[in-house]
């Protein structure tokens, strides 16, 4: 139960908790940007409001509201609700907490809402000493997760909950978050004001995080709010509007002097940006791989990882096409591994470009799947007997081979391929590039 003491000591930590703990929305109309999850009509805002909540894993960018929702129900809900730490928490604190949920639904008939931020943090045994009380309903699961849950979290776990997935907030909902927490008696409560130009980079370095924008907002109001003393060149360019200090770009700038996007080396992320830059190159965007190789290279991207990728692009989107991209790939990673960073960002971008201007033919990808897939599937083919090692007894029997490099032209017209298979069964060459003009050079189907 709480008391005068409790209530007084959370009156103080709420006034030192940062802007974005302050203004947390505390309920559903409160919360901005995730209206096909939420929207009225939606099964999750009628299972709350109902409070027939069952079990959900909160999947998402970070800052997009999943741990304010779980707030939100909290407060909503009149289940009991507890929360587990990911981090700190083990499997000894979770059986505790789900052996006295089963007391209280024994004993009370009260549910019991269990909020695992992080969920893809917690180990298998974790996991797994969660599901028979997932399963038996004895604690109603809400998981929070950066992650996707297909790859981080128990798939018996996954089976018995539903997955909500949120997503980075709008240009336009960050700017109602943020417009929000100016005006909020919690927040800034109406003591300062916004000018466009600084309100549009609060917005662009937020990325779609409230709280990332939150918090450059309060870093800038700070900076604002200095006396002088020279401290503040802007200065000069405020006025007094009502009475409120005046929020400029360059307070933001000075703040946040640069925009940190996201990127998660090791999750969803991560891969959405690669495949991005790979079907950048694919699609000759030179300007766009460009973009996305710069976005890897900030968030610290592994470089090696990078020419990694590109060095399988060139043989399977290029190939022969431009047999040169193979070697332009190969010369980079050489170049990444002997140069490092920052100067091996030159020799990505180089071949990052070739790439995307090369053309493109992924007829060796192609042709070497279909091979293995006669391999796997097809029946045993014997080699030809005219092919056949000639360095054993009875070879002489085997039929001529005729050796190309005695014909004039280079080439003679005999049997390579097994019996039952036909030529161009795997191998077509594309129609750009060098395996175009070789095509049509030889004049025949080799």
């Amino acid at each position: 139960m709480d008391t005068l003491f409790s209530e007084v000591e959370q009156a103080a930590l709420g006034s030192v908790a940062p802007l974005a703990v302050r203004v947390r929305p505390r309920t559903l109309d409160e919360l901005v940007g995730q209206d096909e999850v939420l929207g009225q009509g939606s099964w999750l805002r009628n299972a709350i409001e109902s409070d027939t909540l069952s079990s959900i894993i909160l999947f998402g960018p970070a800052g997009t509201g999943k741990t304010t929702l779980a707030r939100v129900i909290a407060l909503q809900t009149k289940a009991h609700f507890t929360e587990v730490s990911a981090i700190s928490g083990g499997v000894s604190d979770l059986r505790r907490v789900i052996d006295e949920a089963a007391a209280r639904l024994t004993h009370r008939g009260l549910k019991t809402i269990l909020f695992v931020d992080e969920i893809h943090r917690f180990s298998r045994s974790q996991q797994d000493a969660l599901l028979h009380a997932v399963e038996d309903r004895i604690v109603i699961l809400i998981g929070a997760t950066t992650e996707n849950p297909a790859f981080e979290v128990n798939s018996a776990l996954i089976s018995r909950s539903r997955i909500i997935e949120f997503v980075a907030l709008t240009e336009e909902a960050i700017r109602v978050v943020v417009q929000s927490a100016l005006a909020d008696a919690r927040g800034l409560a109406g003591a300062f004001s916004l000018d466009e130009d600084a309100l549009d980079a609060i917005v662009m370095m937020a990325g779609g995080d409230a709280r990332v924008a939150l918090t450059t907002m309060e870093m800038a109001a700070d900076m604002a709010g200095r006396d002088g003393e020279g401290l503040d060149p802007s200065a000069a360019l405020r006025s007094a509007q009502d009475d409120k200090t005046v929020i400029t770009l360059t307070d933001v700038m000075e703040a946040v002097p640069r925009t940190t996007l996201p990127y998660d080396k090791k999750g969803d992320m991560h891969y959405d940006v690669i495949s991005a830059f790979i079907k950048s190159m694919r699609g000759s965007d030179a300007d766009a791989a460009i973009y996305w190789l710069a976005r890897m290279l900030d968030g610290g991207e592994d470089p090696k990882f990078i020419a990694r990728r590109i060095m399988i692009f060139a043989s399977e989107d290029v190939g022969n096409a431009d047999p040169q991209a193979l070697l332009i790939a190969h010369a980079a990673f050489a170049a990444v591994e002997r140069i490092g960073l920052p100067e091996c960002r030159i020799n990505l971008s180089q071949a990052a470009t070739y790439m995307a201007l090369a053309p493109k033919s992924n007829a060796a990808i192609v042709a070497i799947d279909k091979a293995l897939g006669e391999v796997a599937k097809g029946p045993l083919r014997q080699v030809p007997n005219h092919l056949r090692d000639r360095h054993r007894p009875g070879s002489e029997k085997y039929g001529k081979y005729h050796y190309p490099h005695n014909s004039p032209s280079g080439y003679v017209e005999q049997q390579y391929l097994p019996d039952g298979l036909e030529r161009r069964c795997f191998y077509t060459p594309g129609e750009r590039g060098w395996e175009a003009y070789r095509t049509e050079q030889s004049g025949n189907d080799g």
